[in-house]
């Protein structure tokens, strides 16, 4: 079991730093850490002797135990914590039979499994907020060099009016931006000790209780939550659905890369690499990689949330099966979006830009993407309901003779009466008719460099 799981789609799908966080050694160490910490706050509560500490931290380290005997207990057991105290009762006992008395006093399974899986959260979102702030600066550069670099605008998947890369790329990176904000606001939330003992009163404890779980939450560097959350889980919920919109985001990012690199459009591509993108049979192929891994990501995503918000309404005070539907479903969502997340830094830095081919896409409806910019200027002179009419024929016969719009427009008297020949070229040139395209790219990446000057970073 130490070893992970789907070696061959692990270096494609998963971040290598995140899989080691939800790894079984990470996942036992979590829980390990728990029960060390555990034995300290007893001890600074008056609860146990310190002298019986020390044995237990020691005993407290993954690599002391047999990851395959305890998947094997597991499964008559019903949950990983409870052969794993035995392990670490014998452990214990081995060197200080004292110690292993005080060994989990006053816990659950679901306290050190909970308590551990927070830890993870913890170190996982530490690494989070790192590739997306990565993420972040390297969008805001991009986004600034090509913010008035003009392309065609897509509505439906048709050309609609002019756009500038920078604009959309500030697109993707607003999304970022917020996801920032969003885990900086959830972390008080959830990362917070779970501790309750059989039914959550902790009346094992007696009057020791609150001061333990006081001492606790210190040790462990977590918050102390208004009462033991056994079965409210919408901390956990919470986290999942922006792991979902993390995805979801960076899967709007590899989507619209993809259709870039379409043969037929050839507007932006992936940075090439020796093997990167190539086909089995056809030498040619230069396939969009790293955009299916964000594709993937946001595919895959929701249905692991949905699991999450379905095992919300546990029963009582301990839940049988929907917490246990918990256990693989958050670290999937993790190494999920980890994976994407390595995909988008790789892809976005070296991003390959092909404007004169943007320029040229632009060309291809022989001006009718502009449109809208001659019927506007020229509403103002003879009413928006006359001009409308007056560009839509005139749209129509260049495409029924297949004429670029400006020589149709420049033989129209209602239109030369209206507009010279300098100010059709202007209103049909698309680097005149990118509206507040630069001012959002602007915006965008103030907002984020407001957010790392609020991160410190």
């Amino acid at each position: 079991m130490s070893t992970p799981t789907n070696q061959l789609f692990d270096v494609y799908f998963t971040a290598p730093a995140m899989r080691a966080i939800f790894s079984d050694h990470g996942r036992l160490q979590g829980m390990l850490d728990f029960e060390a910490a555990l034995a300290r706050a007893e001890a600074h509560a008056g609860l146990i002797p310190y002298e019986v500490v020390a044995d237990i931290e020691a005993a407290c380290c993954a690599e002391l135990y047999d990851f395959d005997a305890l998947a094997t207990a597991i499964g008559s057991a019903g949950n990983s914590a409870i052969p794993l105290v035995k392990a670490l009762g014998k452990q214990i006992a081995a060197h200080n039979q004292t110690a292993e008395r005080y060994v989990h006093m006053g816990a659950t399974s679901q306290d050190v499994m909970d308590s551990g899986l927070v830890l993870q959260l913890r170190a996982a979102i530490e690494l989070l907020e790192s590739d997306l702030k990565q993420l972040a600066d390297t969008l805001a550069s991009q986004a600034r060099r090509h913010a008035a670099t003009p392309m065609a605008g897509r509505t439906w998947l048709q050309q609609a009016t002019p756009v500038t890369l920078g604009m959309k790329i500030a697109g993707w990176l607003g999304a970022i931006t917020r996801h920032r904000q969003r885990l900086i606001e959830l972390k008080p939330r959830l990362l917070c000790l779970q501790f309750g003992g059989a039914s959550g009163s902790l009346a094992a404890l007696g009057d020791h209780a609150f001061p333990v779980c006081e001492a606790l939450a210190r040790e462990l560097s977590l918050n102390l939550p208004e009462q033991p959350w056994h079965t409210q889980r919408d901390r956990l919920v919470e986290f999942a659905s922006l792991l979902g919109m993390i995805a979801g985001s960076l899967g709007k990012l590899g989507r619209d890369l993809s259709l870039s690199m379409q043969t037929e459009a050839g507007e932006l591509f992936e940075p090439a690499a020796p093997g990167k993108g190539g086909s089995s049979t056809m030498p040619h192929k230069r396939n969009p990689v790293g955009a299916a891994v964000m594709i993937s990501a946001a595919t895959r995503a929701p249905g692991l949330v949905a699991t999450m918000f379905a095992a919300m309404p546990q029963e009582h005070e301990r839940s049988l099966g929907l917490w246990h539907a918990e256990w693989e479903t958050l670290p999937q969502l993790c190494c999920l979006v980890s994976g994407s997340l390595k995909q988008a830094l790789q892809v976005v830095p070296g991003l390959e830009i092909d404007a004169a081919r943007m320029r040229g896409n632009l060309e291809l409806t022989k001006g009718l993407v502009l449109a809208e910019a001659v019927s506007i200027s020229l509403a103002q002179r003879i009413g928006r309901d006359a001009a409308h009419h007056l560009i839509e024929q005139s749209c129509r016969k260049a495409v029924g003779q297949d004429v670029h719009l400006r020589e149709v427009l420049g033989a129209e008297p209602q239109v030369t009466a209206q507009l010279s020949a300098d100010e059709l070229d202007r209103l049909l040139d698309p680097v005149h008719y990118l509206g507040q395209a630069r001012r959002w790219v602007d915006r965008t990446v103030a907002e984020h460099r407001t957010m790392n000057l609020e991160k410190g970073s």
